[in-house]
């Protein structure tokens, strides 16, 4: 029994040494952590929150407030949105821009009396496979094709509130729901669709209207106009032109479709989204009914958005 005892004691006296160390080091440990913990100094900190905020400035300018997203996002169509959400005017910011291509106006924006439609952007002349870039940061709304009009093309939203749509593309570069800068490439240029040959036909879309792309860039000099264009539903298919050396039959014609109540010296109107006969031939000092005899309509007629009027 005295030798058990003995054993039992001279094992516990054994163990004692491993016990202690076990727990020492478990203590150690924890210490040890805790230091690494305490040691991160200011700067380690300052500089993760830099890097953090960094990254969220980033996204936030990559991906602005949601509901610019929302609206008519997931609508195949080139206009989702409704006339009755379109606020009669609107300052956009046009800063941040990039030329979608460089090359020169090979037809304006306007109604097309050959086609009988109106011609909603601009066409630029581009070589076969010329790289085409975003005009303004924004996100992919739609690629898709449309044999009878804009061949392969491209439609991005932009945070300003504008959409731009790129057409008659050989290739897409970019796919739905892709974030995009100014200036990325997005499509290879070409002469699909409703085309006679290679050019970029280029659009930009405030809540589905089409503005004139000249009132925005001036194409010539690769820039804008200005910073801010102030979208109205009355001004919006005018082009301006600040240019000192300005031509004046290009002013004449501006002039010629501006809709001035009693304006007798005008030739002819382009119909406006809401116009009447009745409203129109009131505006200009004349009645609906030789309104109709100008323009050869019958009482029946009805007038669509685009359509020129022989006022004279």
């Amino acid at each position: 029994m005295k030798n058990l005892k003995k054993i039992i004691s001279i094992a516990l006296l054994a163990a004692a040494p491993l016990c202690i160390s076990a727990q020492k080091k478990s203590l150690h440990e924890a210490a040890h952590k805790q230091l690494l913990a305490n040691a991160a100094s200011s700067k380690d900190q300052i500089k993760l929150i830099e890097q953090n905020t960094f990254i969220d400035l980033v996204d936030d300018d990559l991906e602005p407030e949601l509901d610019i997203y929302t609206e008519g996002w997931n609508s195949k169509s080139v206009n989702p949105f409704k006339e009755s959400d379109v606020p009669d005017r609107q300052v956009i910011n046009v800063t941040g821009y990039v030329m979608p291509h460089m090359g020169k106006i090979t037809s304006p924006y306007g109604y097309r009396k050959r086609f009988r439609r109106m011609h909603k952007g601009v066409d630029i002349g581009i070589r076969s496979n010329d790289t085409i870039y975003a005009a303004f940061d924004g996100k992919v709304r739609l690629t898709a094709y449309e044999g009878r009009g804009y061949g392969n093309y491209i439609i991005i939203r932009h945070p300003n509130g504008l959409e731009t749509v790129y057409g008659h593309l050989n290739k897409h570069l970019v796919k739905p729901d892709m974030t995009v800068r100014a200036g990325d490439p997005i499509g290879l240029g070409g002469s699909t669709g409703r085309s006679t040959g290679p050019h970029l036909h280029f659009e930009t879309r405030f809540m589905g209207y089409a503005i004139n792309p000249a009132a925005i860039f001036d194409f010539a000099n690769h820039t804008t106009h200005t910073d801010e264009y102030t979208f109205s539903k009355a001004t919006y298919t005018k082009a301006r032109n600040f240019a000192p050396s300005r031509n004046k039959r290009e002013l004449a014609k501006d002039k010629e479709n501006t809709y001035k109540s009693g304006n007798k010296e005008v030739a002819t109107y382009i119909v406006k989204k809401g116009d009447t006969l009745n409203k129109i031939a009131r505006a200009y000092g004349m009645s609906a009914t030789s309104l109709r005899k100008l323009n050869n309509l019958d009482a029946k007629a009805t007038i669509k958005a685009g359509q020129e009027l022989k006022l004279k």
